[in-house]
């Protein structure tokens, strides 16, 4: 019994912590449409650097690494607001997200691009599926950079975000 209610535990811990890690934020790779309303000059298409960081007119270099886009907008407003442009309105959409891989037993593995809304069995899909040798029934999602990677037990509805990393392990019989 005490088994069971164990196996129940770690089961609703481990597919909470897939949702809890469902919140998409700004990233190396990313392409934003930055626009700061009646200020065209001051709007356009910027690439998120390899440090996390965009650089803006005025303002110059803007950590956005692991914000929101929500949280991006306020950031750059608030250094908008600070000597250069009064109450400043910000909005910022996602031109391009960095892409997702799947490594392990795919037929092809590889970096493939992300769409909103995607999941594990997608990423497979673009992989052209599984081999013979795949266990559906073992799957990390590796998110975050190096220096804070998550392994996430996964299964094929689980949601993928830009940047994942998906390991399908091999079956041995």
């Amino acid at each position: 019994m005490k088994s069971i209610i164990l196996t129940a535990i770690l089961f609703f811990a481990a597919s909470s912590g897939v949702h809890a890690q469902t919140i998409y934020t700004i990233d190396s790779g990313d392409k934003l449409r930055i626009t700061v309303f009646d200020e065209e000059s001051l709007s356009g298409d910027f690439s998120v650097g390899a440090d996390g960081s965009v650089t803006l007119p005025l303002i110059g270099t803007v950590k956005l690494r692991d914000l929101t886009p929500q949280a991006a907008q306020k950031t750059i407003a608030n250094a908008l607001a600070d000597g250069y442009i009064r109450h400043p309105v910000v909005s910022i959409d996602v031109l391009h997200f960095r892409p997702v891989y799947i490594i392990g037993e795919v037929n092809e593995p590889g970096e493939y691009e992300y769409s909103s809304g995607m999941n594990v069995l997608n990423v497979v899909a673009l992989g052209s599926g599984y081999t013979y040798r795949a266990d559906q029934d073992d799957i990390v999602i590796m998110r975050g950079r190096d220096d804070n990677r998550l392994e996430i037990p996964a299964n094929e509805h689980s949601i993928v975000l830009p940047g994942d990393i998906i390991h399908i392990a091999e079956r041995y019989f």
